[in-house]
């Protein structure tokens, strides 16, 4: 009988582990309130071609986010208990390999968004520059939290884009494409992403405060529990002020009552401060947007 150290991982597996690909509450967090807007833009289901490019383009992009983001912070990342195993920062995935696996990763998502129309794909150039933008923003930044509130938001408008700006890439139709309502919603969305960022740095801020990093949870101090609780009244109120103007129904504002019944079910697991309280509220925030989207989607479906 033969001993000796476990196989190192294959190229396929380091990948694979790169985008947190058996993680996906991170890709659900982006998804579903960009599913929301996509159902609202269109008054009910948005066909399938927008479906699926918006879903696949959702995963690809918080694939290539994940990327940039563990080469950013490879330095940092050593040094927190959570994140000092990922390719990058062990060692295991080079810079270029990571950087172009990301870079490979956001084409083809650009790809996808070069079959809707000319609006949809300036909006998604934007959305690619803050997404970059945000791993570097906690080095200067006393609330990053804000900058990646605004990086998972933009699929809001891209979606009012993909509905309404015109398919012709003549450009006749990109001024307004993007109505009033739909930056309402993304600056409500803005508080729910506060709210569980807010959660995530919690997990890390003992290490955090060691090497430097700013994070909300650091800037807020002992302020941060009821700040959290604070962000997520502010995103279901703010929508269900958006509701109540657009005339949704009862089905909306149930699964809204849901989504407030989650949050406060996460003052539960978030108040003691705990790694594994905030970690686990973080990762089922999912459901809260689910809850949401589910209202928007019964809602349209009953009318």
């Amino acid at each position: 009988m033969t001993t000796g150290t476990a196989a190192p991982p294959s190229r396929l597996a380091l990948y694979l582990d790169l985008v947190r690909w058996d993680r996906p509450a991170g890709s659900l967090l982006l998804l579903w309130p960009t599913l929301s807007a996509l159902w609202l833009a269109a008054g009910g289901f948005p066909g399938w071609h927008l479906l699926a490019v918006f879903v696949a383009g959702t995963f690809l992009m918080r694939s290539a986010g994940c990327a940039v983001n563990d080469v950013a912070d490879r330095d940092f990342d050593r040094h927190v208990k959570r994140t000092a195993q990922r390719p990058v920062t062990r060692g295991a995935l080079g810079v270029r390999e990571a950087l172009g696996l990301g870079a490979a990763l956001a084409f083809t998502a650009f790809l996808l968004v070069l079959t809707t129309n000319l609006a949809t794909v300036l909006w998604s150039v934007a959305a690619l520059a803050v997404s970059i933008a945000y791993p570097y923003a906690k080095r200067f930044v006393s609330m990053p939290q804000a900058v990646l509130g605004v990086a998972f938001s933009f699929g809001i408008p891209m979606a009012f884009a993909a509905v309404n700006g015109g398919a012709d890439w003549s450009g006749a139709r990109v001024a307004g494409a993007v109505p009033p309502v739909a930056w309402a919603l993304l600056l409500g969305n803005l508080f729910w992403v506060l709210a569980y960022d807010t959660e995530y740095a919690m997990v890390d801020r003992d290490d955090d405060l060691k090497i430097g990093i700013r994070t909300s949870a650091i800037t807020l101090g002992r302020w941060d529990v009821a700040a959290v609780m604070g962000f997520y009244a502010a995103f279901l109120a703010s929508w269900a002020a958006i509701g109540a103007a657009l005339g949704l129904g009862p089905a909306y504002f149930a699964g809204l009552a849901v989504a407030a019944g989650i949050a406060g079910w996460h003052h539960g697991l978030i108040r003691g401060r705990s790694r594994e309280g905030c970690f686990r509220a973080f990762r089922l925030n999912h459901w809260l947007g689910f809850a949401v989207f589910a209202g928007v989607v019964a809602d349209a479906a009953l009318r």
